[in-house]
């Protein structure tokens, strides 16, 4: 009997598994009747075990709702293997490092994470006034200029969904505390490619951030800058975009050519 339990259990683990392989390693948004192909399970099995996966955060709807990606927890994952490799932390860090550098100010890579974002590696900037944010530090998403991007590129049911269960502090006079509140920004972020964060986590600084991509497309990590008010405005620190577009491209096209290594 306990056999056979275990045997019953480890199908499954086995099934999800199998399912997370198939969309990670599809090009493009992939259906549970795409998946089954390869699976050949009951259609109501492949249903839920999907469904059992998105709730998770495993896995993710597109935009449109047309087909399933990886979630921010197997994404979460996979960078979390890649942060391991000592060669490609130190590539990593270094354009980061660049771009410090370059604009003068704090910045970072985050990854999101459930109803939260992460800092994943960080370079802070030489001057003394700034925010002491450390690697592994959890930020909330409908305040920061990261978070705000990986809800741009939600479906609108999806970011319903998960705006519901989140509580929305209210951390500065500017922090938007509601799902419809925040719609109208969100939109304007999912046209323009561009997170901000004016004053709206802590009083006093900004942030920008743009999008790291796979090469599908698919929003991974987030790069952004910030900067007190005392030194940099929103527009300033704007201007910026293209250098971190640039620096994005790179961290992005270093992170598809690790995952490609055998």
């Amino acid at each position: 009997m306990t056999d056979a339990s275990s045997k019953g259990k480890n199908s499954s683990i086995q099934r999800a598994l199998r399912i997370l392989e198939i969309v990670a390693n599809a090009k493009q948004p992939i259906t549970p009747t795409e998946i089954n192909r390869d699976l050949n399970l009951p259609k109501p099995t492949v249903h839920r075990l999907c469904s059992q996966l998105e709730d998770e955060g495993f896995l993710q709807p597109r935009m449109d709702g047309r087909g399933l990606l990886p979630g921010p927890k197997l994404n979460g994952i996979a960078l979390g293997i890649l942060s391991n490799n000592d060669y490609l932390r130190g590539q990593r860090h270094v354009i980061l490092q660049r771009l410090s550098e370059q604009l003068g100010e704090t910045c970072n890579i985050s990854i999101p994470n459930g109803d939260h974002m992460i800092y994943f590696d960080r370079v802070e900037t030489h001057w003394p006034l700034r925010i002491q944010l450390q690697i592994n530090d959890h930020v909330p998403l409908h305040c920061t200029a990261s978070g705000k991007l990986f809800l741009s590129e939600m479906s609108s049911v999806q970011r319903s969904r998960l705006l519901s269960k989140l509580p929305m502090d209210e951390r500065t006079p500017n922090t938007l505390t509601s799902a419809e509140a925040l719609k109208p920004v969100l939109s304007k972020i999912r046209k323009e490619g561009i997170g901000i964060d004016n004053e709206e986590f802590f009083q006093g600084m900004i942030a920008v951030s743009v999008p790291i991509r796979d090469s599908q497309g698919r929003l991974y990590a987030a790069l952004a800058m910030h900067a007190p008010t005392a030194r940099m405005s929103l527009e300033e620190a704007l201007s910026n975009v293209p250098a971190m577009r640039e620096a994005a491209a790179e961290l992005a096209e270093l992170m598809d050519d690790e995952s490609t290594v055998e």
